[in-house]
């Protein structure tokens, strides 16, 4: 292991330490587990290249059974209708 020093606003210094003693473990072990926690949900987390490769991948996938519509050319007044409902 290594030794680091943090700084905690007051705030979150007392959250952490109740939550600690609730689960009867130290300080530094709760520390160790919040890091843990937070990369494990970042690593998680797509990427934004992953979620534009996603994105792309669909498109022109999926074509409408009633064929083509003018929706793009207008946009407009379809976003008009659809914020009236």
């Amino acid at each position: 292991m290594v030794r680091t020093q943090i700084q905690l606003p007051e705030e979150q210094y007392l959250r952490l330490r109740r939550w600690a003693r609730r689960l009867g473990i130290s300080l530094s072990e709760a520390v160790r587990r919040c890091v843990a926690d937070r990369l494990s949900a970042d690593e998680a987390t797509p990427s934004r290249e992953d979620l534009v490769r996603s994105a792309v991948a669909v498109c022109g996938k999926y074509a409408d059974p009633e064929g083509p519509s003018r929706v793009a050319v207008e946009h407009d007044r379809h976003l008009a209708e659809a914020y009236r409902r």
